[in-house]
């Protein structure tokens, strides 16, 4: 039960710093292309964990990895955050923002799938029920409840997209099954971003200076969206069922309407309170347990 406390707040955390992305993205990327936007981020991500390696005093533990644990780092590092972010920015450049939104929070349910084979997690039609309402809910948000308007014609963006929701569930997979030590694994895991970013720059872009604004947002997205968040996200794997996470999760996108309206005064729309109670009652649905319904 402690365990699962700890999960939930630690999921909590995710949600509140990912929500923040679309602010985040709109204000960096209005001065910076993706990849310079990835760079720059991967670059204080790398920075501020180093300094969480340093103040938990765990520099030791950064040598004390094998071979193999590098490279499933390495491979981490390129799924989950390199080329996540690469097919995920470049699908919003191409296609509709709502049909990008939609293709990818099919990661969640990815997720679970992928958990029932690697972690022989039960297969129930209570669990299968709450993530399709999950989805159907976020569906609602993103569209303005016009789900009918939706069209999916885009199929080179639409592909992009697909493939940025598989990456960002199989490096939660990889992660939860190898189950290294947090801080330095996320650590590394930027590092090795750092690698393969660093050349992406110089050959598919250029270099460039940020303005003040930018620069204030690469902080919060290197920092908090894709640093530290990082950590909590794997601390949450660790502590919950994946099926629990897959839902509750549904919940970013309805703080990314809170963010919005704060920050940049964009109005709450009637259909996304009706889409955050689909989400509720999905989250309900997989916390309680009548077996009649397994």
């Amino acid at each position: 039960m402690q365990n699962t406390k700890k999960g939930y707040l630690y999921l909590t955390i995710c949600i509140a710093c990912w929500a923040l992305i679309p602010i985040a993205s709109k204000e960096i990327l209005s001065n910076l292309d993706n990849i310079q936007m990835l760079f720059y981020s991967s670059v204080i991500s790398t920075f501020v964990l180093f300094l969480f390696v340093i103040f938990q005093k765990k520099i030791k533990l950064l040598f004390s990895y094998k071979l193999e644990d590098y490279f499933y780092m390495a491979l981490i590092g390129f799924i989950g955050i390199y080329f996540n972010y690469l097919m995920l920015y470049k699908a919003f450049s191409i296609a509709d923002a709502a049909v990008v939104f939609i293709l990818n929070y099919t990661w969640p349910v990815f997720l679970f799938i992928f958990s029932i084979f690697v972690f022989k997690e039960k297969l129930t039609i209570r669990k299968v029920f709450a993530i399709l309402i999950s989805f159907f809910g976020i569906t609602i948000i993103i569209t303005k409840g016009n789900i009918a308007k939706i069209n999916f014609g885009n199929i080179e963006g639409d592909f992009f997209a697909i493939l940025a929701a598989l990456s960002a569930a199989t490096y939660s997979i990889i992660g939860k099954k190898k189950n290294f030590e947090k801080t330095t694994s996320v650590f590394f895991y930027f590092l090795f971003v750092l690698f393969f970013i660093t050349p992406t720059l110089f050959i598919l872009s250029s270099f460039k200076i940020p303005d003040i604004k930018s620069l204030f947002w690469l902080f919060i997205n290197g920092t908090f969206i894709n640093g530290i968040s990082f950590i909590f996200w794997f601390k949450a794997l660790e502590n919950l069922k994946t099926h629990i996470i897959s839902n509750v999760i549904y919940l970013t996108p309805f703080l990314s309407l809170i963010y919005l309206n704060i920050f940049l005064g964009q109005k709450i729309f009637i259909s996304s309170v009706i889409g955050l109670m689909f989400i509720a009652s999905s989250i309900i649905i997989v916390s309680i347990k009548p077996h009649t319904l397994d």
